[in-house]
This record gives C-alpha cells, structure tokens and sequence, in this order.
C-alpha cells in the first residue's frame, strides 16, 4: 500500500511539471509571435546625415616649395704644398686637424741653411757683375777720349798736307815734304780708324757688363724666392685639414702637407627631377636665381641657413637623372662642408592658386563642394603641385564656395551633410614638460660633454634646459642620442 501510493504520488509530481512546462511554452511561443508581428510592419524610410569639415576656397598667389635633400662644400678649399724640399724645423701652435688659422699667419718654416747661402752666393756674383760693368764703362769712356784726341791729330796731320801743297803751288815748296805730310795725315786717319774699333769694343763689353748683371740679378732673385717658399703662410682665413706633417719631418718638393677649408664660404649641391627643373626656369630658359633654405637636423635643434641657387651642373652624369644644382649660403653658423641637410627651394610664384588638404582631392581630379540643403556636389579641379601633405589646385568657378576637407568612400554627389566649419587657426604650442633636476642635470652633463655639438647650438640647448619647462620633443631626442 506505501509503495502505491507513492507511486501516485511521483505520477502526479510529474504530471504537473509537464503541464506547466507546456504551458510556459505556449506563452513564450505567443510573446514571440506577436514580435514577429510587430518587426513586419513597414517603418517609414530615414536618410542618414554625415558630418564632414569644410573650407572655403580662397584662391590667390601661393608660393610653392620644391623639398630636395643635398650635402654642403666648401667653395674655398686650398692644399698647401712643400714648394722646396727639406727639414721641417718649425711648426705653428694648431697646426693640427681642426684647428684655425688667419690670414697671412706662418703655418710652418722648412730648413733655409742652403737657401740661405744661395742667396750670399747669388749677391757676392751680383757685387761682381756690378764691378765689372763699372769698369767696362770707364774702359769705354777712356776709348772715347782717345778716339776724340786721334781725330784732333788727323785733323793738325790733315792741315799740315794742305799748308805743304799750297806751298808747291806757290813754288816755294818740295814734293817730298807733301809726301811726308801725306804720309802722316793718312797715318793719323789709321790711329782714328784703330780708336773707333777700341770705342767699340769697349762698348760691346759694357753690354756684355750689362747683361751679366741683369743674369745675376735674377738668380739672386731666384735664390730670394726659394728662400721665401721655405716658410708657407695661410693665404686666407679658415681651417686645417689633412694635415700630415710634423715638426723634424722631411718633406719633398710639392708634397701635400694640410688643406684650408673656408668654413665661411659653403655651398649645397642638391639633384632634383627633370620636371621640377623646368618649374625653376624662366621665359628664356635661363635658371632662376630662387631663393632656398638648407635645414639641417643637431640634437633636436634645426640649423637653418639660406641662400641662392647660383648655377647648374653642365652635364646630368653617367647612371644620374635629374639635374644637380648649387646655391652659395649665407650665414652658415655651424654648419661644415659634408654635412647632408634637407633643402627648401622657393619655386616662382603661381597666381590664383588654391592651398587644400591632399585628402580633399580624390584620383580623378575631383572635389565634393557644398551646394543646396547641404547635399554635395562633385566638381573638376587641376592639380598643380602636392605639398606634403597639402596640394595646389586651380580650381575655376569655386571661389568662395566650401569643399570638403576630408573625403571617405561614404561621400559622394548628392549626399546631404552636416558641414564643420572651423575657425581661425592657432598655431599648435609645442608640448612642454617640467624635469626633476637629476633628469635636468643629466641632459645639461650630455649636452657640455657632446664634442660634435657647435657651439652655437649648444648654447640654444643649454639656455631651453635652463628654462622651468622644456619641449617635450627636445628632451626624447637628446635622450634618444644619449641612451636614456
């Protein structure tokens, strides 16, 4: 009897859980049924609105940017070359890789004992062709007086054998006296005859006196100047280098010893395409003096020089495409020739030109510009130059209209927006930061023990580090070089 009943008991349990187990089936079952019922009316249709910035197309002339990237020269570069042999017995303080030297300073002094002697030799022949030429014209004048007193006594002979034959005529005379003056008048024309030869022999020796003197004169000038190249000089200011010599050394003739570098006088040699080379020529296709920026990067701080494109090279070179081109510096303050710096060049001004974002402007040329109600428009604009991350567009009929800054794949012609116009632009502040002073000292440590370092620049960094805040940028470079 116990185990009937329970037994009914469990059948009835069980009766009751799947009837109520049905039953929340069948309400769940109607709860959806009447969802299903509701998503399958019809909702009325929402255009869907993007938010876009725009700006205003403002055209007007725009000064383009050409950005290359070159390496400094000297344009004034000198060897100094032994130009006599021997010792090298004196050598200059700083004569030395890196160090500066004036213009007209001894750099170095060569062993002048047989220069020297040379030159005594060169004025003791001197003094004697001097001597030699003092007599040969006192030999010459002397001839000359003799002469003169030889033609005296043939002009007394001459007078003589006309007294004696005006006396034949007269009969009162004998031909043999005319004979005997004959004899001595044609005697006395043989003396002046033997003085003008004496005459002129003297004179040829004072010519030979003369030339002697002139020949010695330049050797003793020859010796002079071999003297004087035994001591080399700095034809101008700059600095030393390839040096190769030391004091006690010996050198030969025409051996390089240093180099001068004018560290003032830099140029920048930069290559830049076919194409951008005809943006820089004018109407007579002569190169355009443009004016360029030379940027070059030192521990976080840019040394910017400008200058001039000054001329072009005359032949593009074997394997080379483009055209390199050189511009002078000025006012190159820390910079050295073989430094790789970026180059800026300033191409000639374009007229009614517009400035936009590269993202504005899609492959084809096109713009999405702003019209009724909001809704888009695509409109036709040249492309003239890209600008890193702008371009320079001509775009006819757009003036003062808005074209959308930034396009994407959802935008196009008819599509309604909502513009974001921005407003003024501010330049962005760099990021700043406040060091502890362990981190401060540290960097100002790096940066006065850094010999690659120019002064001038140093100096800009340790007057930022000094300051209660400093660039964020600055401080990730100089730890970034200094391994911190």
């Amino acid at each position: 009897m116990r185990f009937l009943g329970r037994s009914l008991t469990g059948l009835f349990l069980l009766a009751a859980t799947i009837g109520l187990l049905a039953l929340a089936g069948s309400t769940v079952y109607s709860a959806l049924q009447e969802k299903w019922a509701q998503e399958s009316a019809p909702r009325p249709a929402r255009e869907r609105v993007f938010s876009v910035n725009v700006l205003t197309v403002e055209a007007g002339p725009v000064t383009p940017v050409l950005e290359s990237f070159g390496e400094l020269r000297a344009r004034r570069t000198l060897e100094l070359r032994a130009a006599a042999g021997g010792t090298v017995v004196e050598l200059t303080e700083g004569f030395e890789e890196g160090g500066t030297v004036t213009a007209g300073q001894l750099l170095l002094r060569i062993d002048a004992t047989d220069f020297e002697a040379a030159v005594q030799i060169a004025h003791t022949d001197l003094a004697e062709a001097e001597a030699d030429l003092l007599d040969a014209k006192a030999g010459q004048i002397l001839a000359q007086d003799d002469l003169a007193n030889a033609r005296h006594q043939a002009d007394l002979r001459a007078a003589a054998l006309a007294r004696q034959r005006d006396l034949v005529t007269r009969g009162v005379g004998t031909e043999a006296a005319v004979e005997t003056a004959a004899l001595a008048a044609a005697g006395a024309d043989q003396a002046v005859l033997s003085r003008r030869q004496s005459v002129a022999s003297a004179g040829l020796k004072v010519t030979t006196a003369q030339a002697t003197l002139d020949r010695r004169g330049v050797n003793l000038a020859e010796a002079e100047r071999k003297l004087a190249d035994t001591e080399i000089r700095a034809e101008f200011a700059g600095t030393l280098s390839d040096v190769s010599v030391v004091r006690g050394g010996l050198v030969q003739t025409n051996e390089k010893l240093a180099s001068i570098v004018d560290p003032s006088e830099l140029e920048v040699s930069f290559r830049v395409s076919t194409a951008q080379y005809a943006r820089l020529l004018d109407a007579d296709g002569a190169l355009v003096k443009a004016g360029i920026s030379a940027i070059l990067d030192v521990a976080g701080v840019d040394l910017v020089a400008t200058g001039r494109i000054s001329r072009e090279s005359a032949a593009v070179g074997e394997g080379q495409t483009g055209r390199l081109l050189f511009a002078r510096l000025q006012d190159a303050q820390g910079f050295r020739p073989g430094d790789f710096v970026t180059v800026r060049i300033e191409e000639p001004v374009l007229e009614r030109v517009t400035r936009l974002p590269a993202a504005a402007v899609d492959a084809a040329g096109t713009v999405l510009v702003l019209g009724d109600d909001d809704r888009l428009e695509l409109a036709e604009i040249d492309l003239l130059r890209r600008q890193g991350d702008d371009v320079l567009v001509r775009a006819r009929g757009l003036q003062g209209r808005e074209v959308v800054a930034e396009r994407n794949p959802l935008l196009g012609a008819g599509i309604r927006v909502k513009p974001i116009r921005a407003g003024a632009t501010v330049p962005e502040e760099p990021e700043m930061i406040t060091l502890s002073a362990e981190r401060r000292a540290a960097l100002i440590r790096y940066v006065e023990g850094n010999q690659m370092m120019p002064d001038d620049a140093k100096a800009r960094i340790l007057k930022a580090l000094e300051q209660p805040e400093v660039p964020v940028q600055m401080v990730e470079r100089l730890e970034g070089r200094m391994g911190g």
